[in-house]
């Protein structure tokens, strides 16, 4: 292999990396799928204390959010609609919102305003965000948590394909032994 060769070889390799480290860093994300889930235990909307690894052996869905976030609030209803509603009553299946930087009245202005009854978890420092996303990343964003305490899919904004797509991975989990 000649030298110019090498250096288009290598060249070509810096751009791909850089390529494919910036697509998944436009998400925000410091966690990829195939990853164990960061751990932590918080406090929900009513009180009780939720703490991700005592979920071990169900499906989690971790969806962070915020009053302020208008992307949130348009997606929290298919939320509930979609998702909550339907697997509600499975005791393999846990959801919860996990809000960002706000206090439990800011938590319980945006249940009154979106009327969504899924558990709504309080983050008031960012810190369980931060174990998920960038600082600075956006808010809207949903984690899919195997029952090994595996992510298996990751969610930016609202897209209905990717929703849709977030429904079928949780239902397929669901049903998988």
């Amino acid at each position: 292999m000649n030298n110019r060769t090498l250096f288009n070889l290598i060249l070509f390799s810096s751009i791909l990396v850089s390529f494919v480290y910036g697509q998944n860093n436009q998400r925000g994300y410091i966690v990829s799928i195939g990853e164990k889930a960061p751990l932590f235990e918080t406090i929900t909307n009513t009180g009780e204390v939720f703490n991700l690894e005592k979920q071990k052996g169900k499906i989690v869905m971790l969806q962070f959010t915020a009053s302020w976030c208008s992307v949130c609030i348009k997606e929290m209803p298919y939320i509930e609609n979609e998702i909550w509603d339907i697997h509600k009553d499975n005791d393999d299946f846990v959801l919860v919102g996990i809000d960002r930087g706000e206090s439990i009245e800011m938590v319980n202005k945006l249940i009154d305003k979106t009327k969504v009854t899924y558990p709504i978890c309080l983050d008031e420092k960012s810190e369980i965000f931060e174990l998920y996303a960038e600082k600075k990343a956006g808010v809207t964003r949903n984690v899919i948590i195997d029952r090994d305490g595996e992510i298996i899919f990751l969610t930016r904004l609202f897209d209905h394909d990717e929703f849709n797509e977030m429904k079928d991975i949780i239902l397929k989990s669901l049903t998988k032994n």
